[in-house]
């Protein structure tokens, strides 16, 4: 799945133009402990989250995520975005939780990258 069939299927609005929406999304992790992430994800994944400081896009660097998708239509700082189009990281908001979010994707056929 591309980012950009993702943002698509979640109802999501892009944040940042200038992200690579044809990037490759292996697989979903949600989390709001970024520690979590860090000793679990996989790279290509998307990375479902609540939190929307400058830590999320440096931990989605280092763990080489596809995009990260923000539930319930939370919108990050622009110290945020600002990070994340520097990376070429897509930023998406969708209007979802996190659990329907995280159905929804599974439902689509895109995996635990847990």
């Amino acid at each position: 799945m591309k980012v950009r069939d993702l943002a698509i299927l979640i109802n999501g609005e892009l944040i940042n133009e200038s992200a690579n929406l044809d990037r490759d999304v292996k697989g979903a992790f949600g989390a709001d402990l970024m520690s979590d992430v860090l000793a679990s994800i996989r790279p290509d994944a998307v990375l479902i989250t609540g939190l929307c400081n400058p830590q999320v896009v440096r931990t989605a660097q280092m763990a080489d995520i596809a995009a990260i998708v923000f539930v319930r239509g939370k919108m990050p700082p622009q110290e945020t975005i600002d990070l994340a189009s520097e990376e070429g990281i897509a930023l998406i908001a969708s209007p979802h939780g996190m659990y329907e979010l995280c159905g929804r994707l599974y439902q689509s056929g895109l995996t635990s990258l847990e």
